[in-house]
């Protein structure tokens, strides 16, 4: 099945889903899968084998890309060699750069980063490389701007994504965006448009529902909200990030906060027993400060996995 005719159904299968017995339970999986759990690493460490270490103790599975852009072929091959050898995942490269935006010279630079950012995700084999679809906001490069969601800024994300890949064309990864709240994508239905419209082999999906809570209703029905997205958008997803949300309660307009795995509301019993059923697509735990945080975090995702039979 291709991408085309995948979209097309997508909506009709998800429909059949939702109303199947075991769609919308949390249940007890009855043989061991593996989700693959890393972070950031705080140890130091001067090569590769260091690198492995830290990670190993850790007890992770998967890793932040340890190179960059600016890094010499010898280094890049030798981590990447090292991560294959150990059975590491490196889940992603970042991209972090604004390819919409309205300044010129700024765009210009953004899609100079992303080619190269994909090119070093295609050389170590990461899962993918991931970026935000930009901004139109000038002077904050990942900030909420009125002309974010229109059909004019829709149609520059498509451009800007095509011509990335197109210049790239990789082999061994794909080119992914993440959800932002204020900007496609932002919901499951809305990264399905953009799959279709870009209708490129090597993009696919990174998943951070997180992002995707932008009210109330969402907030409190963020268990369903996930399960939408693994049955829509499933068979894409490459790589997903781990954190939290809580809402005030001491005012009257609605008050979103990023919080640790665990302070929050997140169902991560959903969140977790959906993502099992993927194929090795790793967990990612970010946007903490310390390695103590990282670590409560890592500890309380491994809980939920472990009562629901699920292997990290």
């Amino acid at each position: 099945m291709n991408r085309r005719e995948f979209t097309k159904i997508s909506a009709s299968a998800a429909a059949l889903l939702a109303v199947s017995p075991a769609s919308g339970l949390n249940f007890k999986q009855t043989k061991q899968v593996n989700i693959p759990l890393g972070a950031p690493v705080f140890d130091k460490y001067e090569d590769p084998e260091g690198w492995i270490n830290a990670l190993q103790k850790l007890g992770y599975r998967a890793a932040y890309c340890p190179v960059s852009i600016d890094d010499d072929q010898a280094t890049i091959k030798a981590y990447a060699k090292a991560a294959k050898k150990a059975g590491i995942i490196i889940a992603e490269v970042g991209a972090w750069s604004n390819p919409i935006s309205p300044d010129e010279t700024q765009r210009k630079e953004a899609f100079e980063k992303c080619v190269r950012s994909l090119q070093l995700a295609d050389q170590v084999g990461a899962n993918c490389c991931v970026n935000i679809s930009g901004s139109r906001n000038k002077e904050q490069w990942a900030g909420p701007h009125k002309d974010n969601l229109t059909k004019e800024t829709f149609d520059l994300i498509v451009e800007s994504t095509r011509k990335i890949i197109d210049e790239v064309k990789p082999r061994n990864t794909y080119f992914v965006l993440e959800p932002m709240p204020w900007a496609y994508p932002y919901s499951a239905d809305s990264y399905l448009e953009l799959l279709e419209a870009i209708d490129r082999d090597r993009f696919a999906v990174h998943l951070d529902p997180m992002n995707m809570i932008t009210s109330p209703e969402i907030f409190f029905n963020n268990g369903e909200m996930i399960r939408d997205c693994f049955r829509k958008l499933g068979p894409f997803i490459k790589s997903c990030h781990a954190k939290d949300m809580t809402i005030r309660e001491d005012i009257f307009t609605p008050h979103l906060d990023e919080t640790r795995a665990g302070l929050g509301s997140m169902d991560y019993t959903a969140f977790l027993t959906e993502l099992s059923k993927l194929d090795n697509v790793p967990l990612m735990i970010e946007h903490l400060k310390t390695a103590e945080e990282y670590k409560l975090a890592a500890d309380y995702i491994r809980s939920v996995a472990a009562e629901n039979g699920i292997s990290m």
